[in-house]
């Protein structure tokens, strides 16, 4: 009978841990816990890793924010684009446009002045107003989304007093366009992958410029 009980005790412990999140990850499919939703996101989360678009949409976004300014600024309770705002925003439309196979999302913030409900629909009005500047440079606008603001929620500066860093959109690189069937997205990516590989290769000219050097040493 202890012995029983003591199984008992035992399997209610192991139940008991496997409801803590972040216990017993080997019982769970890969890429649950870093995506942190139900099985179907986690299930979606597994295809993209396997079928390596979430990778090379990291690598993608990586490059994105070392090439381009990935942020705007904006006065004190506006969403007008101010010159050196636009001249961002073209250096990003000209890179987007490269990569028609990618889609993104802009996000919008403001400092901590005002109500987070004003402040919420302020940072939205920035996305968008950012959103329609890039489909003016030539950017697909199916390509684009301006998300739910995120207000005043992640600062920059952690201030109550009106700052210049906080007040901002930021642009992401958010995934691939969506394709009809699974050898489209395959194909979508590997496109990237080969014109990234053809425009990385040294220029014909450069190898015979670098022979003849070390014959002539």
């Amino acid at each position: 009978m202890k012995i029983y009980l003591t199984s008992a005790v035992a399997l209610a412990t192991l139940a008991a841990c496997s409801n803590v999140a972040g216990e017993n990850n080997f019982l769970k499919e890969t890429g649950a816990v870093i995506d942190g939703g139900n099985f179907g996101a986690a299930t979606m989360n597994n295809h993209l890793t396997h079928t390596g678009a979430n990778n090379l949409a990291i690598n993608l976004q990586r490059r994105f924010a070392a090439e381009v300014d990935t942020t705007v600024n904006f006065a004190f309770n506006s969403a007008v684009l101010e010159a050196d705002a636009q001249a961002t925003l073209a250096q990003q439309a000209s890179w987007i446009k490269q990569f028609p196979e990618i889609r993104f999302k802009v996000f919008g913030h403001t400092d901590l002045v005002g109500s987070n409900a004003y402040n919420r629909r302020l940072g939205l009005r920035r996305a968008r107003a950012v959103v329609n500047y890039l489909v003016s440079q030539g950017v697909d606008r199916s390509r684009l989304q301006a998300v739910v603001s995120l207000g005043e929620t992640q600062p920059v500066v952690a201030t109550q007093e009106m700052e210049r860093r906080n007040r901002r959109t930021v642009t992401e690189v958010s995934g691939f366009v969506k394709a009809r069937r699974d050898d489209e997205l395959n194909g979508k990516y590997a496109e990237i992958i080969f014109r990234e590989y053809v425009a990385s290769a040294v220029p014909p000219t450069t190898v015979t410029d670098t022979a003849v050097s070390d014959d002539d040493g």
